[in-house]
This record gives structure tokens, C-alpha cells and sequence, in this order.
């Protein structure tokens, strides 16, 4: 089972983007918002890779034990936040870039909204809308 810390995130993120020479971004805030989606997509991967590995990925497995092996949950919750983030793009796309931003690429608000073209206030309210949209989604 591979640990992810920033460090990690960061090189492997960067491994992705280099490894696609024709990409051109029209400006910062551009390459940061798609940074962040990759960064996404790297925790997203590597949760799904422990979700397998959990559940034996492709090893047979049999028991003479008639207790359940459990594993343990945490690694679902990027899982179920990429759910619901699929969810919120269809529905506020804007929104989905400010969490990705934040969530994944771990941006302040300042940068955010520099990156986006919006005030900080306008960040603010669309991290706390996203916050509300998305604990909802969780919930239920």
C-alpha cells in the first residue's frame, strides 16, 4: 500500500502534466486549476488503488476463519467526495474548481480567486455554498 504525503502528490502530479507535451494554458490561473484536477485524479487514483487492495485486488483468497477481515474506510472518503464532485460540476461547475483548488490543490482563497478572476469574498461564498451542496450529497 503506497502513502501519499504533499511531497508525493506533488511529483506525481507534476509526472502527469510533463508527461503531456502539448498542453498550452492562456494563463496561471489556467495550469493551477488543471494542476488541481490532476492532483484530484492522483488521490482519486490512489484511492481506488487501496479500495482494491483492501479487497485482495486480484489474489484468490479463501479463509478457515469464519470472522470477516475488515479494512479500514478513511480511504472511501476521497472516493465519495469525487462522486459528489462529479455531481456539483454538472449542477455548478465554478464551484467544483473552487473545491478541486482547495481540497486537492490545497490554494488559499487569495490564490483562488486570482487564479479564477474572482474577489476573495466571491471565493468565500463559493467554498461555503460548495461546503453546504456538498455535505448534503454526502449525507444522503
Amino acid at each position: 500500500m503506497t502513502l501519499l504525503d504533499a511531497t508525493g502528490l506533488v511529483n506525481d502530479a507534476y509526472v502527469r502534466i510533463a508527461a503531456n507535451e502539448r498542453l498550452l494554458f492562456g494563463s496561471p490561473g489556467e495550469f493551477l486549476a488543471y494542476a488541481s484536477r490532476v492532483m484530484r485524479s492522483v488521490v482519486i487514483d490512489l484511492a481506488r488503488e487501496r479500495q482494491a487492495e483492501c479487497r485482495g485486488g486480484d489474489v484468490a483468497h479463501f479463509t478457515l476463519n469464519t470472522s470477516v477481515m475488515e479494512c479500514a474506510t478513511p480511504d472511501d472518503e476521497p472516493l465519495l467526495v469525487d462522486e459528489a464532485l462529479e455531481t456539483l460540476a454538472k449542477l455548478e461547475p465554478r464551484l467544483c474548481q473552487v473545491v478541486e483548488m482547495r481540497y486537492f490543490g490545497g490554494f488559499t482563497e487569495a490564490e483562488i480567486g486570482a487564479a479564477l478572476g474572482l474577489t476573495d469574498r466571491t471565493v468565500r461564498r463559493d467554498w461555503e455554498k460548495a461546503r453546504l451542496l456538498l455535505r448534503a450529497m454526502l449525507a444522503g
